[in-house]
């Protein structure tokens, strides 16, 4: 089967020096990424409750992108505990709609053309481990005790381990847990979106703006809208403000009915933060603080020092800063957290997830959602591309996405575009 695998040496394009002369770092990183196209064994089941998928429609993941850019940041971290929860090489995607077609002896729950949705999560069940951890058993899958426990070799989720290969391939393996089908009227575009809902959701309900208050969502990649379409589905009083980078994005987030506001400069950021919420900004040499503050959380979906350091000045005392955002590591002014008692928590993900009094897995939360017509973020899907060996032109598509109009890419590992069409398309 064709899999665009990672850890490998890089396979030619005609266009990698054009690439490494960019002045894009983005387009540099891409220009040295070890990833190529290449033919593996067909993809089988894993254990005998495995089955096989053929992805219809795989998304790339902003820590995807992350990986494939080497865009981690300014602070290069020798010792970054996660290495012992990856190997490689290794097939990303982890945001995958596809059709089942084949059964492991003893998968159940599926039947052979059921086009489904991934939760990508190895744990305990994926894994064959028993007794489960404490963290399978209370549903907190993505802090699993097991991410290194063998059989399957060490990774997270599917896309991260060598054996678990992910969905940018003709064909990637699964636990039949692992798998939920996608409602007859809901389209790939729609589905192929769970995952980073399901992020989202997460942090949302596990951290939730009190009634009528303000939250900020720092980006407005797929994290940061769908965070915003949650907080309009199941927070309609709260007042939402959007930090966007891009014009594609801020114009998605307005249409979500968010305010939007640049991303730079940080003391712009500020005033406008401030302004916006009522918060009073102290005098400073340096950039200002708003105090006590009137930004009662901030879902930080970037990551970044800079976003640290913009979001723990604008929060209101006790506030929360929310980290959902993956990026290195990094070094910024804290003097906030302490000054204002401010809660800054990690996201991790998702598992079982509280909405409006009923437990679900957040992906299926998600699928009921959007099946109602509650959430509605199909439009997210900008750009679609084949899996052939013009696999760069997609990342060169999110390197340049203030060009391209970008928000979410994905690939079509099945799809036979036309002879003379570099992509399936913009859509």
């Amino acid at each position: 089967m064709r899999a665009l695998q990672y850890g490998v040496p890089a396979d030619p394009d005609p266009a990698t020096e054009a690439d490494r002369a960019s002045t894009n770092p983005l387009r540099q990183g891409l220009a040295r990424v070890p990833m190529a196209l290449v033919d593996l064994p067909p993809a089988r089941p894993l254990r005998d409750d495995w089955v096989v998928v053929r992805p219809r429609l795989t998304g790339i993941c902003g820590s995807d992108a992350k990986q494939v850019f080497g865009d981690f940041g300014e602070v290069q971290s020798a010792d970054n505990p996660m290495k012992a929860f990856f190997s490689m090489p290794h097939v990303l995607g982890h945001e995958v709609v596809a059709d089942v077609v084949e059964l492991g002896p003893a998968a159940g729950g599926l039947a052979i053309g059921d086009r489904v949705v991934l939760n990508p999560w190895l744990s305990c069940g994926p894994r064959g481990v028993h007794p489960v951890c404490a963290a399978c058993t209370r549903g907190d899958f993505s802090l699993c005790a097991s991410f290194a426990v063998g059989p399957i070799a060490p990774g997270i989720h599917i896309g991260t381990s060598r054996d678990a290969t992910g969905g940018w391939a003709e064909r990637m393996p699964a636990h039949d847990s692992m798998l939920f089908r996608v409602p007859d009227d809901l389209s790939d575009e729609a589905a192929v979106l769970a995952d980073p809902f399901a992020v989202m959701l997460h942090a949302v309900t596990r951290h939730p703006p009190p009634a009528d208050g303000r939250a900020l969502v720092y980006g407005a990649g797929a994290l940061g809208l769908c965070a915003v379409a949650i907080l309009r589905a199941l927070h309609p009083d709260v007042e939402v403000l959007v930090v966007a980078r891009f014009a594609a994005q801020a114009a998605f987030a307005e249409r979500l009915g968010a305010t939007v506001i640049g991303h730079e400069p940080a003391l712009t950021v500020i005033e406008a933060a401030a302004a916006w919420s009522g918060g009073v900004l102290q005098p400073s040499d340096g950039l200002p603080m708003a105090y006590p503050g009137a930004i009662d959380v901030v879902y930080d979906t970037v990551g970044k020092r800079e976003t640290f350091e913009v979001g723990a000045r604008v929060l209101a005392a006790r506030g929360t800063l929310v980290k959902a955002g993956v990026h290195g590591p990094t070094y910024w002014e804290d003097s906030p957290l302490y000054f204002k008692e401010i809660s800054f928590v990690g996201s991790n993900a998702f598992g079982l997830e509280t909405v409006e009094g009923v437990t679900r897995h957040g992906i299926a939360h998600y699928l009921d959602l959007a099946a109602a017509g509650r959430i509605d973020l199909a439009a997210m899907v900008t750009h679609v591309f084949p899996l052939d060996d013009r696999w760069r032109d997609a990342f060169r598509t999110l390197a340049d996405q203030g060009d391209t109009g970008a928000i979410k890419v994905a690939f079509s590992p099945n799809a036979v575009p036309p002879a003379d069409s570099p992509t399936i398309g913009a859509r």
